[in-house]
C-alpha cells in the first residue's frame, strides 16, 4: 500500500481465515497503519492466526460471532471510531457440515441455503450496518467485502453451486446499496465487492484442479493483489465489484 491512502486504523473480519490472516501480516507491515483489529470467533486459539502478527503491538485480537448481530456490534464498540479500512473476509463453500456446492436444482436444501446466506451475505451485511457509521467524513475510506466473480449474474455460463451463487449475488446488491447511502454523507467513501481469484486454502482445495498454477494464489499474494486494489480505488468505484487484478466485474 501507498502512503497516499492514509488508512491508519483497519479492521479485518475474518482474521482466522488463510486470506484473512494473511491480509493482518501485510498490513502490519505497512507504514500505513497505525491499528489492525484482528477480529475472528476464537482469536486466541485459532492456528491459523497463531503466528508473528498476531503478538505484534499493532494488532489487537477481537472475538466475535458472524451468526449473532449482538456479538458484532459489541465488537464494533471496542474498535471504536474512526476506521479507515474494513476488510470482510469471512464467508463459505462448502458448510461447516461438508455440505458441498450444489452441482444441480434437486440437491437445493433450504436449511443450507439459509445458512449459505446468513454466513455470505447476511453476516457481512451486518459488519457493515455496524462498522460504516463510524466512517470519517472528511477523508477517503475504504468498506471491502470478499465476493466472487460466481456471484456475477451476467458472467454465469455455467450453472449449479445456487446456493453460493446466489449469496454473493445478494452481496454484491447490498454492496452497491451501501454505496448509494454511504454516498450521501461520506462522500470520499468507496464500498465494494472484492474477487481474491482462487487462493490456496481450506476452502477452495476440493476445487484446484484445472486452476493454472499461476492463477492459484497463495494467501500473502493474494493479500497483496486485493489490497493492491483497494489502494486504486476512487469514490466514482464504490458498489462495484473488482477482481484480484483491478478488472470491474459484471454485475
Amino acid at each position: 500500500m501507498t502512503t497516499s491512502t492514509s488508512l491508519r486504523r483497519a479492521a479485518v473480519f475474518g482474521a482466522s481465515g488463510g486470506i484473512g490472516a494473511a491480509l493482518v501480516q501485510a498490513l502490519i507491515s505497512s507504514n500505513d497503519i497505525d491499528k489492525v483489529y484482528a477480529l475472528s470467533r476464537s482469536p486466541a486459539a485459532s492456528p491459523s492466526i497463531d503466528h508473528p502478527a498476531i503478538d505484534h503491538p499493532t494488532v489487537e485480537p477481537i472475538a466475535f460471532d458472524l451468526t449473532d448481530e449482538a456479538s458484532i456490534a459489541a465488537a464494533v464498540a471496542r474498535i471504536g471510531s474512526p476506521i479507515d479500512l474494513c476488510v470482510v473476509a469471512t464467508g463459505v463453500l462448502t458448510l461447516p457440515d461438508g455440505t458441498g456446492p450444489e452441482k444441480s436444482l434437486r440437491q437445493i436444501d433450504p436449511a443450507a441455503m439459509a445458512q449459505a446466506f446468513a454466513l455470505n451475505t447476511i453476516g457481512p451485511a451486518l459488519i457493515a450496518k455496524h462498522v460504516l457509521p463510524l466512517f470519517p467524513r472528511d477523508r477517503r475510506a475504504v468498506f471491502a467485502a470478499l465476493s466472487a466473480r460466481v456471484g456475477s449474474i451476467g458472467d454465469n455460463r455455467l450453472g449449479g453451486w445456487h446456493a453460493y451463487r446466489a449469496s454473493k449475488a445478494a452481496l454484491n446488491m447490498l454492496i452497491r446499496n451501501f454505496a448509494i447511502e454511504l454516498s450521501r454523507t461520506h462522500r470520499q467513501a468507496i464500498c465494494v465487492g472484492l474477487h481474491p481469484g482462487t487462493v490456496d486454502t481450506g476452502l477452495s482445495e476440493p476445487f484446484q484442479k484445472g486452476v493454472p498454477q499461476d492463477r492459484l494464489f497463495t494467501p500473502a499474494v493474494s493479500a497483496a493483489h486485493l489490497l493492491r486494489v483497494i489502494d486504486g480505488l476512487a469514490p466514482a468505484d464504490s458498489g462495484g465489484c473488482f477482481a484480484w487484478d483491478g478488472a470491474r466485474i459484471e454485475p
